[in-house]
C-alpha cells in the first residue's frame, strides 16, 4: 500500500505542477497542496521517505552524483514548471517579459524572503554569487589604506572582486589563515578577532567554505565585527538550501548564493540579501529604466532577462518547502555521521572537515592515503559511475563528497565499497 501511495504522489506532483504553471501565478493548486500535505506527513526519519525524495530527480543511467556542492540538479516538477514558463513566454512575448508575471515574480521573492526568515524588501533576485560578492565589492567608496578581511580558504568569487574593484585603489586585503580541522567554534573567531585593526571596514566571509566544507562563524563574526562599526559579506554559494538559516539571527550585513547547488533551482539564478538598514551602501552594477526606484529592486534591473528560470526558483523554493528545511537540515547530519562512521576506523582514509555539527554538515572532504585525487577521481566515475570534485591546495588532495537530499545511505554504502577498492 505505501507503494501505492508513493506512485500515485510521484504522478501527481508532476501532473499537478504543469496543469497550473501556464497561469501567471504561483499559488498552489488543489492537487499541489495534497501533495504538501502529503511530503508534511511523512516520517522523514524512515530511509524509505528519503528514497521517495530521490525519485523526484533523475539522474543520467548508472550515475551517482556526490557532486552537489559544484552543480545540483533541479526535481524533475521543477523542470517540468520551468518548461512551461518558457512555453508560455513564448506564447506571448512582450505581455509576460515586461508586466504579466509582475506578480508571480514578486511571490517568488516572498517566498524566498520567508524561506530566510526576512523581509521581501531585503531580497534582490539576482543571477549567481558571483554577480552577488562583485556588486558588493564595487559598492564602497573605499580609500587608500581601508582594510577588508578575506581568509585564505574564500571561493574566488569571494575574493576576485574585492581585488579588482578595491585592491587596486590602494585598499588593503588582509588574508589571515584558517585552521583546516578547528575543534572549537572560538577557534575560527578568534583567527578574525586577531586580523581586525581600526582600519578594517568589512569582512568578507563564506558562509562554508568550498574546499573542505568548514562551517564559518558568520553569526559570532557579525556580532564581533558590529560593535567596531564593522560590515560583514557573506558567500551563502554552500550554505543556501543546506540547512534551515535566519539571516536576521545570523547578524550579516550582505548575503549573496547562487541557488543552482542546494536550493536545487534552474541554472542562472541566484539571490542577494541586503538587511535593510545596510542596502543604501550598495549601488548596482547596471543601470536602465526605472534606475530612480529606490527599493532593493534597483539592484535587479536588467530590463530584459530569462523570467522563466526566477519563476523556476519559486517552483524549486516550493519543492524545498514540502519537505521541509529543517528535516532536510537534520538529513544533513544523518547522512553526514552516516558516512564518517563507514569509514572513520579504516587507516588509509583522513576526514579532512570538522567533526563537529557546528563546523561542517553535507560537505565531507576525505584524503585516501598515497594516491592522488585527480586518479582517484577519475577511477571513481570510470569504473563506479561515481563523480565527485578532487581538491587540491591547502595542503588538501582528497576527495570532496556533496552529500545531497538525492543521496541515500544505499548510495553512501555504494561509495564507501568503491572507496575501499581504490585505495
Amino acid at each position: 500500500m505505501e507503494d501505492n501511495i508513493r506512485r500515485n504522489f510521484i504522478k501527481s506532483l508532476a501532473t499537478g505542477i504543469a496543469g497550473t504553471i501556464a497561469l501567471p501565478s504561483l499559488a498552489f493548486s488543489a492537487v499541489e497542496k495534497k501533495n504538501h500535505t502529503w511530503l508534511k506527513s511523512r516520517d522523514s526519519s524512515a530511509e524509505e521517505f528519503w528514497v521517495t525524495v530521490k525519485e523526484q530527480f533523475e539522474f543520467a543511467p548508472g550515475l551517482r552524483y556526490f557532486n552537489n556542492g559544484s552543480l545540483g540538479s533541479s526535481p524533475i516538477s521543477v523542470q517540468k514548471a520551468t518548461k512551461e514558463y518558457i512555453e508560455t513566454l513564448d506564447g506571448f512575448p512582450s505581455k509576460y517579459m515586461w508586466g504579466g508575471w509582475k506578480d508571480a515574480k514578486e511571490e517568488v521573492r516572498k517566498n524566498i524572503a520567508n524561506l530566510f526568515s526576512v523581509s521581501e524588501e531585503e531580497i534582490a533576485l539576482i543571477h549567481n554569487t558571483t554577480e552577488g560578492m562583485n556588486l558588493i565589492a564595487r559598492s564602497f567608496d573605499l580609500q587608500p589604506g581601508d582594510e577588508v578581511i578575506l581568509a585564505d580558504h574564500e571561493h574566488s568569487s569571494g575574493t576576485i572582486p574585492w581585488e579588482v574593484w578595491q585592491e587596486t585603489k590602494g585598499v588593503k586585503l588582509v588574508r589571515p589563515t584558517l585552521p583546516i580541522l578547528p575543534k572549537t567554534v572560538d577557534e575560527l573567531v578568534s583567527v578574525y578577532e586577531k586580523a581586525i585593526t581600526p582600519n578594517t571596514k568589512i569582512i568578507s566571509m563564506c558562509h562554508i567554505v568550498n574546499t573542505n566544507g568548514m562551517i564559518l562563524p558568520v553569526k559570532e563574526v557579525s556580532k564581533m565585527a558590529h560593535e567596531k562599526d564593522i560590515l560583514v559579506a557573506v558567500d551563502g554559494a554552500q550554505s543556501a538550501g543546506m540547512f534551515d538559516i535566519n539571516l536576521h539571527d545570523l547578524g550579516c550585513d550582505f548575503y549573496a548564493a547562487s541557488s543552482h547547488k542546494w536550493l536545487f533551482s534552474p541554472k542562472g539564478v541566484g539571490i542577494l540579501y541586503a538587511k535593510e538598514s545596510s542596502q543604501h551602501y550598495l549601488q548596482p552594477l547596471m543601470v536602465a529604466r526605472g534606475h530612480t526606484d529606490k527599493s532593493i529592486r534597483r539592484l535587479e534591473n536588467y530590463n530584459t532577462r530569462n523570467l522563466p528560470e526566477v519563476l523556476g526558483l519559486g517552483s524549486a523554493i516550493n519543492f524545498i518547502d514540502d519537505i521541509g528545511i529543517e528535516r532536510i537540515q537534520n538529513r544533513s547530519y544523518e547522512l553526514k555521521a552516516y558516512f564518517r562512521s563507514k569509514i572513520a576506523s579504516n587507516p588509509k582514509f583522513k576526514l579532512k572537515t570538522p567533526e563537529l555539527d557546528e563546523l561542517s554538515a553535507s560537505i565531507q572532504v576525505v584524503e585516501i592515503v598515497d594516491k592522488d585525487v585527480v586518479e582517484m577521481k577519475k577511477q571513481l566515475f570510470d569504473e563506479f559511475g561515481i563523480d565527485c570534485r578532487p581538491m587540491r591546495g591547502f595542503n588538501l588532495n582528497a576527495l570532496r563528497i556533496s552529500l545531497s537530499i538525492y543521496i541515500t545511505k544505499k548510495d553512501i554504502d555504494y561509495l564507501v565499497e568503491a572507496l575501499v577498492k581504490i585505495a
